[in-house]
């Protein structure tokens, strides 16, 4: 008969639940901001409109982006890469500045727990009272609180999933699909899946999700150095830790400044002790900081124990957080910003491609003039109509005939044969024809295109 395994010698043993202690501070506070901020964009943008359409849509059946007002079309792929070097620079350059800047304060991950937290909070209590809950018998009062926490979590998940979709199919129509029962079976799936993800990423895995799931945590090494700012206990001024009153001659002790009341660790939502050195479990959401220095202040000692620093500061006393690599990274995230920003505010709302009646290569026509037929397929990218004009540039010889006028309707893309003709004494074999298809109602909406026309070969000029 198999005997009792003992949980504490197998690596296959269930993580036990982390009860973070609530905290307050300067770094509580900007992590608070950074929820309301990021949650108040992810909840809200839907809701506005900008020129009559929601501000933020992917409408990936349609293959359009709408981003405040500006409609992106897959010839905008090119953004979407400006957006993913982008991302990538941004997170070598805040991540080699002061490390998991990310983790702590913007990641989905974080962000969502935090409220999920704060529900468990709010119904449960603060730390000591979670603890005792849950090792306490069931009763009505545990299984009062227990359905109210979940029943909270539930609803907000749902609302999240809802919004999700709600930046790929209009929300509105979402929200009238919910109310009425008749929801797609797209919108169905996706509303689920990602409520079902978020109450459970964020409601039981937790910190489970950034200590073995994330690939940043695993990788952020490579991007630190000696002069990375990152959360740090001052093991020289801390040890040897104890336990004093405030008014104990702490030197006659031989103790150092860590009254080793493990605030640190039971604030730690990760469930690490800072004290034992930079772990990459450590989120740097600087909980840690917050509690030692209300502890620190209580004693009557100098801030700083648990601080934000750098490794060349606490062993040698030099202290660079600006230098070569942050210059070299930042500079290129500024270069490619500004590039991506000017690009998209001087961005032509206007495409056409030009092709050629591959039926025949020319036609010779009465009173000496020689005809090329194309298609000219062309993309009106504005919310409004346009109607369009072709004109050639400097050559007054082209004759430009349209079988149908050059009008298209907001968002519309339309092909329309072109003939192009010129005389016989304008040359011989091909001839480039720079031509401008411009928008009659707006001077600034103009792209060029060029014309590969055939002349017969072996006629000269006259």
């Amino acid at each position: 008969m198999a005997g009792k395994i003992d949980e504490s010698k197998t690596l296959y043993r269930k993580s036990p639940k982390i009860y973070p202690r609530h905290v307050k501070g300067r770094f509580a506070r900007l992590r608070a901001l950074a929820v309301w901020v990021l949650l108040g964009l992810f909840y809200v943008l839907p809701w506005i409109e900008v020129g009559g359409r929601q501000s933020v849509l992917f409408d990936l059946p349609a293959r359009k982006f709408y981003i405040f007002g500006m409609t992106l079309w897959p010839q905008d792929f090119v953004y979407l890469a400006l957006l993913l070097i982008t991302a990538g620079l941004s997170l070598f350059f805040f991540t080699a500045l002061a490390g998991r800047l990310w983790c702590g304060y913007a990641c989905p991950q974080t962000v969502w727990t935090e409220v999920f937290i704060w529900i468990e909070r709010l119904v449960e209590g603060d730390r000591p009272k979670q603890m005792k809950l849950d090792k306490s018998p069931w009763g009505l009062e545990k299984f009062t609180r227990k359905v109210s926490k979940h029943f909270l979590w539930i609803v907000f998940a749902a609302w999240t999933g809802f919004t999700f979709v709600g930046f790929f199919s209009p929300i509105r129509e979402v929200a009238q699909g919910v109310m009425t029962f008749s929801l797609g079976p797209w919108e169905t799936f996706w509303s689920i899946f990602y409520s079902a993800a978020t109450y459970g990423n964020a409601g039981f895995l937790r910190e489970q999700i950034c200590k073995y799931m994330c690939p940043y945590a695993r990788f952020q090494s490579a991007m630190f150095d000696k002069d990375t700012l990152v959360i740090s206990y001052d093991e020289q001024r801390g040890e040897p830790r104890g336990g004093r009153r405030k008014k104990d001659d702490v030197a006659s002790k031989g103790l150092g400044d860590c009254i080793n009341c493990t605030l640190c660790v039971q604030v730690c939502p990760t469930g690490i002790d800072i004290r034992d050195g930079l772990q990459y479990e450590c989120i740097a959401c600087a909980a840690c900081i917050d509690v030692c220095e209300q502890v620190m202040d209580k004693m009557g000692y100098d801030r700083g124990l648990v601080r934000y620093t750098t490794e060349n500061a606490v062993t040698r006393g030099e202290k660079h957080v600006v230098r070569p690599r942050i210059l070299v990274y930042g500079a290129l995230l500024l270069a490619i910003l500004s590039g991506t920003v000017w690009s998209m505010t001087n961005r032509v709302p206007l495409r056409a491609d030009l092709i050629r009646d591959r039926n025949a290569l020319y036609r010779e026509l009465p009173g000496g003039m020689i005809e090329n037929v194309y298609t000219i397929k062309i993309t009106n990218m504005t919310g409004t109509a346009q109607v369009y004009e072709l004109a050639a540039l400097d050559n007054e010889r082209v004759e430009i005939e349209t079988g149908e006028p050059l009008e298209l309707k907001p968002e519309e893309v339309d092909a329309i044969t072109v003939r192009l003709r010129l005389p016989k004494s304008a040359g011989k074999g091909v001839q480039n024809i720079d031509l401008e298809l411009r928008s009659l109602e707006n001077e600034d909406i103009r792209t060029d295109v060029e014309a590969k026309f055939m002349m017969p070969i072996g006629i000269g000029n006259r």
